[in-house]
């Protein structure tokens, strides 16, 4: 049994679902929140940022929180009306006060799409058809690549300029989105689709890699281990925390598959996708450390909330699909470090970074980021999974 148990977890996302609800912005969209609660003066919404407070309060839906249903309308309406692109297809990836201020096509923010549609739709919003529909045109027709079976990341608003990157973490959100878009769709494609990504950044790349998950690739699909990065989507090296969110993913494909003689190889690659990045990047003040280099030394100490929280709802999941307990020891070591330092017990939400001493900072993401990753955590721990 984990200290941390159902009703707490229902108890820290209600928290959460009640902190956030002030990042809706009555002309569209979420605003980004400091620290005490307050919006933040800049004006752009990222696509990343809306899709995933529809998912986040969808979630909350489940909860029956008593502002979900409408939030996620007001999400999924602005995605509709304020990121989608009428003349190209596609959807902006940021959106400010004028319209499109970035109009470039992301394959990492389409992901999000889809995975906000098909939570969308699990909570019940008629729209959510037509934005899965709209997301997979996308997906379908100009970001996915059949040989290796992926997804490539950038293009201008119109589709030219090809993109010349091929990243690791477009292709494990669009695994997320697309499950979830089966168990929402049961549209085999989409198990397939993942199945597929899922082989070739995991089954194929981590395992020869001893587990460890690569994140960059040249425009032929060659490990790009020289890959310089920006620090937010891109870091150089590997990150660990990646590779815990991959062993949570190919767990769910597993049980989304029916668990299938041809996913077999998910449960032995969860387990040492999850103790390999334990093992290299869990520091000895506690948390994890951001990223690693290719020589296996910790290449940025920097201590994020979110490996923590997709390392809890690993662990539920790895509980789950070994009937072992022993996983439950590890989700109370990180809830203690995140109620400890992440989690602001004074105005609510989650501090995004702490520094060497514990200390909150901000270098990374200004005020408190969006719930998704915080909201993954606590759903794992409720009775509802």
């Amino acid at each position: 049994m984990t200290e941390y148990g159902a009703g707490w977890c229902r108890a820290e996302a209600t928290r959460l679902l009640d902190f956030h609800a002030a990042s809706v912005n009555p002309d569209g969209g979420f605003y980004k929140l400091a620290a005490d609660g307050t919006p933040l003066p800049d004006p752009t919404r990222e696509l990343h940022e809306t899709t995933r407070m529809v998912h986040a309060y969808a979630q909350g839906h489940r909860l029956r929180h008593p502002a979900a249903a409408a939030i996620v309308d007001h999400g999924v309406r602005f995605l509709l009306d304020g990121h989608y692109d009428p003349v190209h297809g596609g959807f902006w990836w940021s959106v400010g006060d004028d319209g499109p201020s970035d109009r470039r096509k992301q394959a990492y923010g389409h992901a999000f799409v889809l995975l906000a549609a098909a939570s969308a739709h699990a909570a019940g919003h008629p729209e959510a058809d037509r934005l899965r529909g709209l997301a997979m045109d996308a997906i379908r027709t100009h970001f996915w690549e059949g040989d290796p079976g992926a997804v490539s990341d950038t293009f201008d608003e119109d589709w030219t300029n090809p993109p010349a990157y091929r990243g690791g973490n477009a292709n494990m959100h669009l695994t997320e989105a697309l499950l979830a878009a089966h168990a929402s769709w049961r549209d085999a494609e989409d198990l397939d689709m993942a199945r597929r990504i899922a082989g070739f950044m995991i089954d194929c790349h981590a395992r020869a890699e001893g587990w460890v998950v690569p994140e960059h690739f040249t425009p032929d699909w060659q490990i790009d281990r020289d890959f310089a990065g920006d620090p937010m989507f891109r870091p150089p090296g590997t990150t660990p925390g990646h590779a815990i969110e991959w062993a949570r993913l190919v767990l769910e494909l597993r049980r989304e598959g029916g668990e299938a003689a041809r996913d077999a190889w998910t449960l032995d690659a969860a387990r040492a996708l999850h103790q390999r990045a334990l093992s290299d990047a869990w520091l000895p003040e506690g948390g994890l450390a951001y990223t690693m280099g290719w020589d296996g030394r910790i290449d940025n100490r920097r201590r994020l909330w979110w490996p923590l929280a997709e390392a809890i709802a690993t662990a539920h999941e790895l509980t789950e699909a070994t009937g072992d307990e022993q996983w439950l020891a590890d989700v109370d070591k990180f809830w203690r470090h995140l109620d400890r330092h992440h989690i602001d017990h004074v105005h609510g939400g989650w501090f995004a970074e702490i520094g060497q001493g514990g200390e909150t900072v901000e270098t990374l993401f200004p005020g408190k980021p969006d719930i998704y990753h915080a909201m993954t955590a606590c759903m794992a721990g409720t009775e509802i999974g």
